[in-house]
C-alpha cells in the first residue's frame, strides 16, 4: 500500500464547523505507512476559525489547499439553512471540482456543496433534521432523508456525524481495497461498512433492543459465511420469527437478509483476493458461494468486474 500514489486530502473548516465532523476525516486519513494520504486542514483564511460547540480550530491552510486536494472534506456547521458560505469558497469549491477533485460532504457540509449548484439534480443527504430545510433552499437538490450517504461520483453527501465515518471508509474501500477499509474500521472501533442505503436515524417508535438484538446477528453471520446461511438460521439466532426478522433487517440495514449475507461474502471475496494468492474456486468456497462460477456470477452483478480483474486493479504488479 504505501507504493501507492499519495491521495491529497483536504478538510475545509467553516465558521460554526461541528468538530466530529472535522475530526472524523482528518482521523481516517491521517497519514501513517499504511495509508497513502496527506490531509491538509484549512479555512476561508489561515488562522483562527470559530467552531460550534464551544470550540475554535487554528488552521495552517486557506483556500489554496482547495486547489491541491485530490478529495475535499467539508464538515458541517451551525446555521447552513440561513447562513450561505462565503463567496470565495463557493468559488474554491467549483475550481477544485472543475479541476477534478471529489467533494465530499459531512452532515450539513451538503448545503455548502448545494451553493455550488453542483448538487442539482442529483442525489444528496444530510442531517435528518436539516432534510427538508435542504430541500427548500435548494430545490433543483434531489434529498433523501433515508439514506446514511450518497454517491454521486465527483459529489458525495452523508448523514450525522457517524454517517460521516461509513462514508469515509467508503472512499476508503474505492481508493485502497476492502482490506484497507476493514483495517481503518478496527482501528476506529466502527463498523466495518454500513451501506450507504442503510436508514439513518429518524424520529420512530423502532425498539432499541431489537436493534441491539440484529447487530449482534449480523456480526455473528460475518464469522460464519462459509457455511449455509438461510432466512430460518439468522432468524433463528435473533431470536424472532423470520417474517418479523426480515421486515425490520430491511428496515434496519436498507437490504433483505439474503441480499446483505450476499454483498457480505462479495466484500470477504474482495478482502481474500486482495490480500491472498488463493483461487478464484477457493475463495468462492471459503466465502460460501460454492463455485467459482457463482462468485464470478454475483461479483459481476454487484461490483460490475470480474475477480480476475479486481485482483489485478489492488495487485498491478503481479
Amino acid at each position: 500500500m504505501s507504493s501507492s500514489p499519495l491521495h491529497r486530502v483536504a478538510v475545509l473548516v467553516l465558521e460554526g464547523a461541528k468538530p466530529l465532523d472535522v475530526g472524523i476525516p482528518a482521523q481516517v486519513f491521517t497519514t501513517r505507512a499504511s495509508m497513502p494520504y496527506e490531509v491538509r486542514v484549512c479555512g476561508a483564511a489561515p488562522g483562527l476559525v470559530t467552531g460550534g460547540d464551544g470550540l475554535a480550530y487554528s488552521v495552517a491552510h486557506g483556500l489554496e489547499a482547495l486547489a491541491w486536494a485530490d478529495i475535499v472534506f467539508v464538515p458541517g456547521y451551525r446555521h447552513p439553512d440561513s447562513e450561505d458560505p462565503p463567496a470565495a469558497v463557493v468559488e474554491a469549491l467549483l475550481a477544485a471540482h472543475e479541476r477534478g477533485a471529489r467533494l465530499a460532504a459531512i452532515s450539513t457540509g451538503a448545503f455548502a456543496l448545494a451553493a455550488t449548484g453542483l448538487l442539482d439534480g442529483r442525489r444528496a443527504t444530510t442531517h435528518w433534521h436539516y432534510t427538508r430545510a435542504l430541500a427548500e433552499r435548494y430545490p433543483e437538490v434531489c434529498v433523501d432523508e433515508n439514506v446514511l450517504f450518497v454517491d454521486e461520483g465527483s459529489v458525495l453527501t452523508s448523514a450525522g456525524a457517524a454517517s460521516g465515518i461509513d462514508l469515509c471508509l467508503h472512499i476508503l474501500r474505492g481508493d485502497l481495497g476492502v482490506a484497507a477499509s476493514n483495517h481503518a474500521a478496527r482501528r476506529l472501533v466502527a463498523a466495518p461498512y454500513r451501506s450507504g442505503g442503510q436508514a439513518q436515524y429518524v424520529p420512530r417508535s423502532v425498539p432499541e433492543p431489537l436493534g441491539e438484538q440484529f447487530a449482534a446477528t449480523r456480526e455473528w453471520a460475518l464469522h460464519r459465511l462459509g457455511e449455509a446461511l438461510t432466512l430460518d438460521t439468522l432468524a433463528r439466532q435473533a431470536g424472532v420469527s423470520p417474517r418479523t426478522f426480515s421486515r425490520r433487517f430491511v428496515d434496519e440495514t436498507g437490504y433483505t437478509p439474503m441480499q446483505w449475507v450476499m454483498r457480505a461474502r462479495i466484500d470477504l471475496a474482495r478482502e481474500l483476493l486482495e490480500r491472498s494468492q488463493r483461487g478464484v474456486e477457493q475463495i468462492a468456497a471459503d466465502v460460501g458461494l460454492g463455485t467459482g462460477a457463482n462468485l464470478r456470477l454475483h461479483f459481476q452483478r454487484i461490483l460490475g468486474t470480474t475477480p480476475s480483474e479486481y485482483r489485478r486493479t489492488f495487485t498491478p504488479n503481479e
